[in-house]
Protein backbone atom coordinates (compact mmCIF):
# COMPACT_ATOMS: atom_id res chain seq x y z
CA UNK A 1 0.00 0.00 0.00
CA UNK A 2 1.09 3.30 -1.03
CA UNK A 3 1.92 5.83 1.60
CA UNK A 4 2.80 9.40 1.58
CA UNK A 5 5.45 10.54 4.23
CA UNK A 6 5.36 14.25 5.71
CA UNK A 7 7.65 15.88 8.61
CA UNK A 8 5.71 16.80 11.50
CA UNK A 9 7.90 19.58 13.74
CA UNK A 10 11.30 17.73 14.65
CA UNK A 11 11.06 14.77 12.75
CA UNK A 12 7.92 13.72 13.75
CA UNK A 13 6.27 11.49 10.74
CA UNK A 14 2.79 10.54 9.82
CA UNK A 15 2.17 8.23 7.14
CA UNK A 16 -1.08 8.17 5.63
CA UNK A 17 -2.43 5.55 3.21
CA UNK A 18 -5.29 5.72 0.78
CA UNK A 19 -7.71 4.28 3.34
CA UNK A 20 -6.58 6.74 6.10
CA UNK A 21 -6.81 9.64 4.21
CA UNK A 22 -10.68 8.20 3.41
CA UNK A 23 -11.31 8.10 7.37
CA UNK A 24 -9.60 11.58 8.09
CA UNK A 25 -12.04 12.51 5.80
CA UNK A 26 -15.16 11.04 7.53
CA UNK A 27 -13.72 12.63 10.30
CA UNK A 28 -13.87 15.98 8.66
CA UNK A 29 -17.61 14.81 7.47
CA UNK A 30 -18.47 14.31 11.04
CA UNK A 31 -17.21 17.51 12.24
CA UNK A 32 -19.31 19.36 10.08
CA UNK A 33 -22.50 17.20 10.54
CA UNK A 34 -22.43 18.33 14.22
CA UNK A 35 -19.32 15.53 15.77
CA UNK A 36 -19.70 15.01 19.37
CA UNK A 37 -16.04 14.65 20.41
CA UNK A 38 -17.67 12.62 23.67
CA UNK A 39 -18.40 9.78 21.16
CA UNK A 40 -14.73 8.94 20.84
CA UNK A 41 -13.19 7.02 23.46
CA UNK A 42 -10.31 8.77 24.52
CA UNK A 43 -8.55 5.92 26.23
CA UNK A 44 -7.86 4.12 22.87
CA UNK A 45 -4.47 4.86 21.78
CA UNK A 46 -5.75 4.73 18.13
CA UNK A 47 -8.09 6.92 18.82
CA UNK A 48 -5.65 9.20 20.38
CA UNK A 49 -3.37 8.84 17.53
CA UNK A 50 -6.37 10.12 14.79
CA UNK A 51 -6.79 13.53 16.71
CA UNK A 52 -3.15 13.86 17.12
CA UNK A 53 -2.72 13.36 12.78
CA UNK A 54 -6.16 15.48 12.54
CA UNK A 55 -4.05 18.04 14.25
CA UNK A 56 -1.29 17.42 11.68
CA UNK A 57 -3.39 17.30 8.86
CA UNK A 58 -5.55 21.19 9.78
CA UNK A 59 -2.10 22.76 10.28
CA UNK A 60 -0.20 21.37 7.14
CA UNK A 61 -3.82 21.83 5.05
CA UNK A 62 -3.92 17.94 4.24
CA UNK A 63 -7.07 17.08 3.03
CA UNK A 64 -8.84 20.25 3.78
CA UNK A 65 -8.50 23.99 4.42
CA UNK A 66 -5.58 24.64 6.41
CA UNK A 67 -6.82 25.91 9.83
CA UNK A 68 -4.43 26.58 12.60
CA UNK A 69 -7.10 27.04 15.03
CA UNK A 70 -8.87 23.79 14.59
CA UNK A 71 -5.01 22.11 14.52
CA UNK A 72 -4.51 23.18 18.21
CA UNK A 73 -8.13 22.43 19.31
CA UNK A 74 -6.87 18.65 18.21
CA UNK A 75 -3.55 18.43 19.47
CA UNK A 76 -5.02 19.68 22.87
CA UNK A 77 -8.17 16.87 22.77
CA UNK A 78 -5.66 14.53 22.23
CA UNK A 79 -2.62 15.61 24.20
CA UNK A 80 -5.34 15.69 27.14
CA UNK A 81 -6.22 11.33 26.96
CA UNK A 82 -2.75 11.38 27.09
CA UNK A 83 -0.41 10.81 23.85
CA UNK A 84 3.09 12.24 24.13
CA UNK A 85 3.23 13.13 20.33
CA UNK A 86 0.23 15.35 20.68
CA UNK A 87 1.88 16.98 24.10
CA UNK A 88 5.02 17.39 21.88
CA UNK A 89 3.06 19.29 18.86
CA UNK A 90 0.54 21.01 21.26
CA UNK A 91 3.79 22.77 23.21
CA UNK A 92 5.30 23.72 19.63
CA UNK A 93 1.87 25.26 19.17
CA UNK A 94 2.20 27.27 22.55
CA UNK A 95 6.04 27.72 21.97
CA UNK A 96 5.17 29.24 18.10
CA UNK A 97 1.74 30.97 18.72
CA UNK A 98 0.47 28.28 16.38
CA UNK A 99 -3.15 28.52 16.36
CA UNK A 100 -3.07 30.01 19.80
CA UNK A 101 -1.44 32.98 21.96
CA UNK A 102 2.29 32.07 22.52
CA UNK A 103 2.99 30.99 25.83
CA UNK A 104 6.32 29.66 26.59
CA UNK A 105 5.34 28.72 30.03
CA UNK A 106 2.65 26.52 29.03
CA UNK A 107 4.87 24.71 25.99
CA UNK A 108 7.55 23.81 29.11
CA UNK A 109 4.52 22.57 30.94
CA UNK A 110 3.78 20.36 27.72
CA UNK A 111 6.99 19.31 26.72
CA UNK A 112 7.99 17.85 30.50
CA UNK A 113 5.02 16.18 30.58
CA UNK A 114 5.63 14.93 26.95
CA UNK A 115 9.34 14.17 28.16
CA UNK A 116 8.11 12.25 31.19
CA UNK A 117 6.47 9.83 29.24
CA UNK A 118 9.75 9.12 27.13
CA UNK A 119 9.21 11.07 24.11
CA UNK A 120 12.28 11.87 22.38
CA UNK A 121 11.43 14.47 20.52
CA UNK A 122 9.74 16.00 23.54
CA UNK A 123 13.02 15.18 25.28
CA UNK A 124 14.90 16.94 22.54
CA UNK A 125 12.40 20.08 22.38
CA UNK A 126 13.11 20.54 26.03
CA UNK A 127 16.46 20.42 25.57
CA UNK A 128 16.82 23.04 23.11
CA UNK A 129 14.58 24.94 25.77
CA UNK A 130 17.05 25.02 28.31
CA UNK A 131 20.25 25.22 25.77
CA UNK A 132 18.15 29.05 24.70
CA UNK A 133 16.92 29.90 27.74
CA UNK A 134 13.07 29.74 26.32
CA UNK A 135 10.61 30.25 28.96
CA UNK A 136 13.29 29.37 31.73
CA UNK A 137 16.88 30.39 32.89
CA UNK A 138 19.46 28.96 30.47
CA UNK A 139 20.73 25.61 31.42
CA UNK A 140 23.61 23.77 29.75
CA UNK A 141 23.78 20.97 32.02
CA UNK A 142 20.21 20.43 31.58
CA UNK A 143 19.67 20.83 27.72
CA UNK A 144 22.75 17.94 27.73
CA UNK A 145 20.79 15.72 30.29
CA UNK A 146 17.72 15.85 27.81
CA UNK A 147 19.88 15.47 24.26
CA UNK A 148 20.94 12.14 26.17
CA UNK A 149 18.01 10.83 27.34
CA UNK A 150 16.29 11.48 23.66
CA UNK A 151 19.63 10.61 21.78
CA UNK A 152 19.65 7.22 23.78
CA UNK A 153 16.43 6.71 22.16
CA UNK A 154 17.54 6.87 18.54
CA UNK A 155 16.50 10.48 17.93
CA UNK A 156 19.50 11.72 15.12
CA UNK A 157 18.71 15.57 16.13
CA UNK A 158 19.75 14.69 19.61
CA UNK A 159 22.23 12.25 18.65
CA UNK A 160 23.89 15.40 16.56
CA UNK A 161 23.63 18.02 19.15
CA UNK A 162 25.24 15.65 21.99
CA UNK A 163 27.98 15.01 19.63
CA UNK A 164 28.36 18.99 20.01
CA UNK A 165 28.15 18.90 23.59
CA UNK A 166 30.78 16.64 23.65
CA UNK A 167 33.34 18.22 21.23
CA UNK A 168 32.53 21.53 22.81
CA UNK A 169 32.13 20.71 26.29
CA UNK A 170 28.57 22.25 26.52
CA UNK A 171 27.04 21.35 29.82
CA UNK A 172 29.80 18.61 30.30
CA UNK A 173 33.16 17.93 30.03
CA UNK A 174 34.79 17.37 26.84
CA UNK A 175 35.04 14.13 25.30
CA UNK A 176 35.99 13.72 21.85
CA UNK A 177 35.67 9.94 21.35
CA UNK A 178 32.44 10.75 22.71
CA UNK A 179 31.31 13.62 20.28
CA UNK A 180 32.70 11.59 17.20
CA UNK A 181 30.20 8.43 18.40
CA UNK A 182 27.30 10.40 18.72
CA UNK A 183 28.08 12.08 15.60
CA UNK A 184 28.53 8.42 14.06
CA UNK A 185 25.17 7.68 15.25
CA UNK A 186 23.06 10.61 14.40
CA UNK A 187 25.28 9.78 10.91
CA UNK A 188 23.76 6.32 10.28
CA UNK A 189 20.87 7.65 10.89
CA UNK A 190 20.70 9.92 8.42
CA UNK A 191 21.42 12.78 10.06
CA UNK A 192 22.85 15.78 7.46
CA UNK A 193 24.39 18.04 9.50
CA UNK A 194 26.40 15.01 11.60
CA UNK A 195 27.22 14.08 8.35
CA UNK A 196 28.72 17.21 7.25
CA UNK A 197 30.37 17.69 10.67
CA UNK A 198 32.45 14.15 10.27
CA UNK A 199 33.32 15.50 6.70
CA UNK A 200 35.15 18.07 8.28
CA UNK A 201 36.56 16.40 11.03
CA UNK A 202 38.52 13.84 8.49
CA UNK A 203 39.58 16.76 6.40
CA UNK A 204 41.16 18.68 8.06
CA UNK A 205 42.10 15.79 10.90
CA UNK A 206 41.10 18.28 13.80
CA UNK A 207 40.97 17.40 17.36
CA UNK A 208 42.62 14.47 17.30
CA UNK A 209 41.15 12.91 14.28
CA UNK A 210 42.93 11.10 12.12
CA UNK A 211 42.88 12.49 8.21
CA UNK A 212 41.26 10.77 5.89
CA UNK A 213 40.42 13.23 3.00
CA UNK A 214 38.55 9.78 1.05
CA UNK A 215 35.82 9.50 4.36
CA UNK A 216 35.80 13.20 4.31
CA UNK A 217 34.39 13.08 0.49
CA UNK A 218 31.93 9.98 1.37
CA UNK A 219 30.71 11.68 4.27
CA UNK A 220 30.12 15.19 2.32
CA UNK A 221 28.31 13.16 -0.17
CA UNK A 222 25.72 11.86 2.04
CA UNK A 223 24.85 14.56 3.45
CA UNK A 224 24.82 16.14 -0.07
CA UNK A 225 22.90 14.04 -1.38
CA UNK A 226 20.28 14.92 1.91
CA UNK A 227 20.36 18.36 0.19
CA UNK A 228 22.54 20.11 2.49
CA UNK A 229 24.31 23.12 1.04
CA UNK A 230 27.35 23.31 2.98
CA UNK A 231 28.36 20.15 2.09
CA UNK A 232 26.83 20.46 -1.30
CA UNK A 233 29.61 23.56 -1.35
CA UNK A 234 31.93 21.31 0.14
CA UNK A 235 31.37 18.20 -2.33
CA UNK A 236 32.55 21.17 -4.47
CA UNK A 237 35.03 21.98 -3.11
CA UNK A 238 36.51 18.35 -3.11
CA UNK A 239 36.22 17.84 -6.75
CA UNK A 240 37.71 21.35 -7.39
CA UNK A 241 40.76 20.55 -5.05
CA UNK A 242 41.07 16.72 -5.45
CA UNK A 243 40.41 15.96 -1.92
CA UNK A 244 39.47 12.20 -1.71
CA UNK A 245 38.67 12.25 -5.12
CA UNK A 246 40.26 13.24 -8.75
CA UNK A 247 39.97 17.04 -9.51
CA UNK A 248 36.80 17.20 -11.80
CA UNK A 249 36.32 20.96 -12.38
CA UNK A 250 33.00 20.21 -14.14
CA UNK A 251 31.48 18.39 -11.08
CA UNK A 252 32.86 20.71 -8.91
CA UNK A 253 30.98 23.44 -10.86
CA UNK A 254 27.97 21.61 -10.92
CA UNK A 255 27.83 21.34 -6.92
CA UNK A 256 28.83 24.78 -6.48
CA UNK A 257 25.52 25.46 -8.70
CA UNK A 258 23.57 24.00 -6.62
CA UNK A 259 24.55 24.83 -3.54
CA UNK A 260 24.43 28.62 -4.73
CA UNK A 261 20.58 27.49 -5.66
CA UNK A 262 20.03 26.56 -2.34
CA UNK A 263 20.83 29.91 -1.24
CA UNK A 264 24.35 29.64 0.52
CA UNK A 265 26.49 33.27 -0.04
CA UNK A 266 29.50 31.90 -0.31
CA UNK A 267 28.62 29.32 -2.95
CA UNK A 268 26.90 32.39 -4.80
CA UNK A 269 30.01 33.97 -4.63
CA UNK A 270 32.19 30.81 -5.59
CA UNK A 271 30.04 30.27 -8.86
CA UNK A 272 30.35 34.31 -9.56
CA UNK A 273 33.96 33.53 -9.50
CA UNK A 274 33.65 30.90 -11.56
CA UNK A 275 31.68 32.31 -14.42
CA UNK A 276 34.59 35.29 -14.25
CA UNK A 277 37.04 33.59 -15.15
CA UNK A 278 35.60 30.32 -17.16
CA UNK A 279 36.18 27.56 -14.73
CA UNK A 280 34.10 24.73 -14.70
CA UNK A 281 32.26 26.40 -17.46
CA UNK A 282 32.49 28.31 -20.40
CA UNK A 283 32.50 32.22 -19.51
CA UNK A 284 29.71 34.78 -18.94
CA UNK A 285 30.27 37.76 -17.28
CA UNK A 286 26.35 38.26 -17.35
CA UNK A 287 26.04 35.20 -15.01
CA UNK A 288 28.83 36.01 -12.47
CA UNK A 289 27.45 39.46 -12.28
CA UNK A 290 23.84 37.77 -11.45
CA UNK A 291 25.50 36.17 -9.18
CA UNK A 292 27.31 38.42 -7.50
CA UNK A 293 24.38 40.74 -6.95
CA UNK A 294 22.16 37.19 -5.85
CA UNK A 295 25.40 37.45 -2.78
CA UNK A 296 24.68 40.96 -2.35
CA UNK A 297 21.46 40.98 -1.82
CA UNK A 298 22.76 39.28 1.82
CA UNK A 299 25.31 41.89 2.71
CA UNK A 300 28.20 40.15 1.87
CA UNK A 301 30.99 42.62 1.62
CA UNK A 302 33.36 40.33 -0.64
CA UNK A 303 29.99 40.36 -2.98
CA UNK A 304 30.10 44.15 -3.20
CA UNK A 305 33.92 44.32 -3.33
CA UNK A 306 33.31 42.01 -6.74
CA UNK A 307 30.78 44.34 -7.68
CA UNK A 308 32.77 47.24 -7.35
CA UNK A 309 35.64 45.58 -9.47
CA UNK A 310 32.20 44.32 -12.24
CA UNK A 311 31.35 48.23 -12.46
CA UNK A 312 34.83 49.72 -12.20
CA UNK A 313 36.11 46.96 -15.06
CA UNK A 314 33.03 46.96 -16.92
CA UNK A 315 32.32 43.41 -16.40
CA UNK A 316 29.25 42.09 -17.30
CA UNK A 317 27.71 45.45 -16.55
CA UNK A 318 28.02 48.73 -18.33
CA UNK A 319 31.11 50.58 -16.67
CA UNK A 320 30.20 52.51 -14.10
CA UNK A 321 32.65 54.21 -11.65
CA UNK A 322 30.19 55.89 -9.25
CA UNK A 323 28.46 52.02 -8.59
CA UNK A 324 31.80 50.84 -8.20
CA UNK A 325 32.67 53.63 -5.60
CA UNK A 326 29.47 52.67 -3.98
CA UNK A 327 30.41 48.64 -3.51
CA UNK A 328 33.80 49.76 -2.47
CA UNK A 329 32.40 51.66 0.37
CA UNK A 330 29.85 49.55 1.43
CA UNK A 331 32.80 46.15 1.42
CA UNK A 332 34.78 49.05 3.14
CA UNK A 333 32.23 49.64 5.99
CA UNK A 334 32.65 45.90 6.54
CA UNK A 335 36.14 45.84 7.18
CA UNK A 336 36.89 43.95 3.94
CA UNK A 337 40.76 44.94 3.43
CA UNK A 338 40.70 44.73 -0.21
CA UNK A 339 37.94 46.74 -1.04
CA UNK A 340 39.67 49.01 1.84
CA UNK A 341 42.24 49.37 -0.56
CA UNK A 342 40.36 49.80 -3.89
CA UNK A 343 37.95 52.44 -2.34
CA UNK A 344 41.85 54.47 -0.59
CA UNK A 345 42.42 53.98 -4.81
CA UNK A 346 39.31 56.35 -5.67
CA UNK A 347 39.76 58.94 -3.37
CA UNK A 348 43.38 58.68 -4.37
CA UNK A 349 43.03 59.69 -8.13
CA UNK A 350 39.49 60.86 -8.04
CA UNK A 351 37.76 57.82 -9.46
CA UNK A 352 33.55 58.23 -9.07
CA UNK A 353 34.27 60.55 -6.25
CA UNK A 354 36.14 63.76 -5.51
CA UNK A 355 39.91 63.54 -4.78
CA UNK A 356 40.78 63.23 -0.68
CA UNK A 357 43.61 61.95 -0.59
CA UNK A 358 43.81 62.43 3.29
CA UNK A 359 40.92 59.31 2.92
CA UNK A 360 42.51 57.86 0.60
CA UNK A 361 45.86 57.66 3.45
CA UNK A 362 43.54 56.15 5.98
CA UNK A 363 42.18 53.61 4.17
CA UNK A 364 45.30 52.48 2.57
CA UNK A 365 46.59 52.33 6.41
CA UNK A 366 43.77 50.19 7.37
CA UNK A 367 43.99 47.89 4.39
CA UNK A 368 47.37 47.43 5.23
CA UNK A 369 46.97 46.96 8.60
CA UNK A 370 44.28 44.10 8.13
CA UNK A 371 47.63 42.45 5.62
CA UNK A 372 47.01 44.03 2.25
CA UNK A 373 50.16 43.96 1.03
CA UNK A 374 49.86 46.33 -2.00
CA UNK A 375 48.56 49.03 0.57
CA UNK A 376 52.02 49.48 1.58
CA UNK A 377 53.19 50.99 -1.69
CA UNK A 378 50.80 53.26 -2.14
CA UNK A 379 50.84 54.59 1.72
CA UNK A 380 54.37 55.25 1.34
CA UNK A 381 54.02 57.41 -1.95
CA UNK A 382 51.30 59.18 -0.48
CA UNK A 383 53.48 60.28 2.91
CA UNK A 384 56.26 61.50 0.94
CA UNK A 385 54.16 63.92 -1.01
CA UNK A 386 53.74 64.92 2.38
CA UNK A 387 50.43 64.19 3.14
CA UNK A 388 48.94 63.41 6.99
CA UNK A 389 52.02 65.37 8.09
CA UNK A 390 52.46 66.14 11.90
CA UNK A 391 51.73 62.86 12.73
CA UNK A 392 53.99 59.77 13.53
CA UNK A 393 52.97 56.76 10.92
CA UNK A 394 54.69 53.58 11.48
CA UNK A 395 56.09 51.25 8.19
CA UNK A 396 58.68 48.99 8.60
CA UNK A 397 61.69 49.92 7.32
CA UNK A 398 60.48 53.87 8.26
CA UNK A 399 59.12 56.35 10.62
CA UNK A 400 56.87 59.19 9.36
CA UNK A 401 55.37 62.64 10.49
CA UNK A 402 52.35 63.25 9.45
CA UNK A 403 49.14 65.98 10.09
CA UNK A 404 47.53 65.96 12.87
CA UNK A 405 43.85 63.25 12.26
Amino acid sequence: MSHDQFENFNGLKISLCKDEINTIEKYFDSQNKGFNENQIDHKKDNELIKLNNLGYCYQHGIGKKKNEVKAFEFYLKSAEGGNSNAQNNLAYCYQNGIGTKKDNKKAIEWYLKAANEGNSRAQFNLGICYQNGVGMYFDYKKAFECYLKSAERGYPLAQHLLGHCYKDGTGTEKDLEKAIYWYREAAENGNKFSQYCLGNLYKDGDDGMEKDERKAFEYYKKSADRDYSNAQFELGNCYDKGIGIDINLAKAFEFYEIAAENGLIKAQKKLATLYENGQGTERDLDKSHFWYNKAEEHDSEVAQYNLGNCYKDGKGVVKDVIKAFEYYEKSADKGYAGAQFELGYCCDKGIGTEIDQMRALLLYKCAYDRGHEPAKQNLFNLMMKGVGRNVYWYLPGAVFVGDEL
